[in-house]
């Protein structure tokens, strides 16, 4: 959606709104810590996000692909920078063909600094020379497909009249070449923005302006940023802050309150503001204490459209149904199904597709540093020190397990002791969720979709378990006709009570004036091609340990004899149904053990 739009609707409903500002890192692993500091961030309720472009495009491949990853896999509205620094017209065109390609509708056009190295800003041969002459190449190749934001200067109001005049005078040409909301600088001084705004407005500019807010996270940064940008600082901030200046946390607590009264100031102003824009300068807390002295988190409207994340690429935002097999591994289903061929009905893919279900170009791998891994899972040598190692991440005392690239959800708190219990009967769980019977739409843990809604779950669980305990399991769940399943192997030998060849529908919602939403789906040929990526991680965990040691052993026989099970109770009343079987089955395995060490004992 264009931020525009978002910032028009903020407005009708009289919603303060904010978004955040992030910048390309230097290292693969700052960028890995920064997507996942982007996604916990998510939950601070940003309406969008934006990604800056380095003076020269330094990191412009980088700007591009965080603007895909945040698009597609956070489902995270992205506004992404350009600038006319050593950017060639081709490079350009590449840039804004890649951001529409990946659904990217917003663009802050900039002209943007000199290049390192350099005092003087220049063109290169066949760019661009001023901002407006990019926004008009945006307007004249891509019509009003991208919002285009350009950047305000409060801090101009220090200029003498005639400059400050011409200032307005460029800025103003700008917005009538077609730009659509302007992003200020950061500033501190609330009474050298708002009179910026007046002029402006007075100028004819009457498109909305964001204002650009930097947290205070250091005296030392704050310095720096200031004197960089030649910013203009109030005798009133530095009055709090220098005497406090050598103790940081100090210098966060009270610069957090002196930003939080500036911004209230802004929003109270009658210059029909309504929104904050916030440079987290790739770090989390400064910019989340802000909005808890604003008492602007958590929002009011918390409501998940479905019960997973959209993307919002082009061709999968109308996307409406996912098989379960990938939940704990978003990226992987997104690249996975990136090119299935077509999405019929609002389904995943379609399995009749060459491309289903190959592996291609994109592998399989377990998103933990081979240090990072063995720090996680340790070197286990038996199955007991496995099974602990599941039970421990169902317990939510372990972040991840190679299955799951995030730490368990919320829901998964709600049968935790019993998914405790069935891993150390044997049955290792890699995805599960409880059974629901109505829940409302607006419910903290459940929820999902619009006001007035109730959804619905089957008990659903997914697990690797060995032959023996396998046996035992089957013959319980089979005196149950509510219960169906499906047993694979690695070679692919499928095994299933279910006589249908259609999709089991574990996740539905029922709200106003709409069809039932069945947005989580179990079948036979999903499961297959998921069995490739679960067996493979698995065989992924085994090589980060030495050659034939005790730990590679134990992970490659798991892998190579145990059988991957998924079971849904389909009575989603009891939700204690599920686990009965598994109790059963686990007690008869025990006692069989007891009894073999007793023989052998004998």
């Amino acid at each position: 959606m264009k931020i525009s739009q978002k910032i028009q609707q903020s407005s009708k409903d009289d919603k303060v709104w904010w978004s955040f500002e992030y910048f390309p890192p230097r290292t693969a692993q700052g960028l890995q810590n920064l997507l996942d500091r982007i996604e916990r961030m998510r939950a601070l309720g940003p309406e969008f996000i934006d990604i800056t472009w380095n003076a020269g495009g330094r990191t412009s491949d980088l700007t591009s692909e965080m603007v895909k990853t945040c698009q597609g896999l956070i489902g995270i509205e992205t506004c992404m920078h350009l600038t006319c620094t050593n950017m060639p017209k081709e490079k350009v065109d590449i840039a804004l063909k890649d951001a529409k390609q990946h659904g990217c509708r917003n663009v802050l056009a900039l002209r943007g600094d000199p290049p390192m190295g350099k005092d003087e800003w220049e063109a290169v041969d066949g760019g661009f020379v001023h901002g407006i002459d990019l926004v008009k190449h945006i307007r004249k190749n891509y019509g009003d497909y991208f919002d285009i934001a350009v950047a305000g200067f409060p801090q101009h109001m220090s200029l003498p009249p005639e400059d400050l005049a011409n200032e307005i005078r460029w800025l103003k040409e700008k917005i009538d070449a077609g730009v659509n909301f302007i992003f200020t600088q950061m500033f501190y001084d609330v009474d050298l923005f708002i009179n910026w705004v007046k002029a402006i407005r007075a100028a004819g500019i009457t498109i909305p302006i964001v204002p650009g807010i930097a947290p205070i996270q250091t005296w030392n940064g704050f310095q720096r940023a200031t004197s960089l940008a030649k910013i203009t600082i109030p005798q009133s901030f530095r009055d709090a802050l220098e005497p406090v200046q050598n103790n940081d946390e100090k210098v966060r607590e009270i610069g957090t309150k002196l930003v939080a009264d500036m911004c209230r100031k802004i929003l109270d102003a009658d210059i029909g503001v309504r929104g904050l824009h916030f440079y987290t300068m790739n770090l989390e807390k400064g910019t989340k204490m802000l909005l808890e002295e604003l008492n602007l988190v958590p929002r009011i409207e918390t409501i998940k459209p479905l019960p997973w994340r959209q993307s919002l690429t082009p061709n999968r935002r109308q996307e409406t149904i996912r098989p379960i097999f990938w939940a704990n591994r978003t990226k992987s289903y997104i690249s996975r199904t990136e090119n299935w061929d077509e999405y019929p009905n609002g389904r995943f893919g379609d399995s009749r597709s060459p491309a289903y279900g190959e592996l291609d170009g994109y592998g399989v791998w377990i998103k933990q540093t081979k240090e990072d891994a063995l720090k996680l899972w340790g070197h286990p040598e038996t199955m007991a020190d496995l099974s602990a190692l599941f039970v421990k991440f169902c317990m939510s005392e372990l972040k991840a397990l190679p299955w799951s690239d995030q730490a368990p959800s919320i829901e998964t708190s709600v049968i935790a002791k019993q998914l405790a219990q069935i891993n150390e009967l044997g049955f290792l769980t890699i995805n599960s969720q409880p059974a629901v019977n109505g829940a409302r739409s607006d419910d903290k843990v459940f929820g999902w979709g619009p006001s007035n809604g109730y959804v619905y779950q089957k008990a659903y669980l997914e697990f690797f378990v060995n032959p023996t305990l396998l046996s035992l399991l089957i013959t319980q769940i089979e005196r149950d006709s509510n219960i169906t399943y499906y047993v694979i192997n690695r070679r692919g030998d499928l095994r299933t009570n279910n006589h249908s060849d259609g999709p089991n529908a574990v996740t539905w919602g029922v709200f106003p004036g709409k069809e039932i939403v069945q947005p989580t789906i179990v079948e036979a040929v999903s499961f297959m091609a998921w069995k490739d990526e679960a067996f493979e991680l698995g065989a992924q965990w085994a090589k980060l340990y030495e050659h034939d040691s005790p730990s590679q052993k134990l992970i490659s026989d798991f892998v190579e004899t145990s059988y991957l099970v998924n079971v849904v109770h389909n009575d989603f009343h009891d939700p204690d149904a599920i686990f009965k079987p598994f109790y059963k089955a686990g007690a008869e395995y025990l006692a069989l053990k007891s009894k073999t060490t007793a023989v052998n004992g004998h």
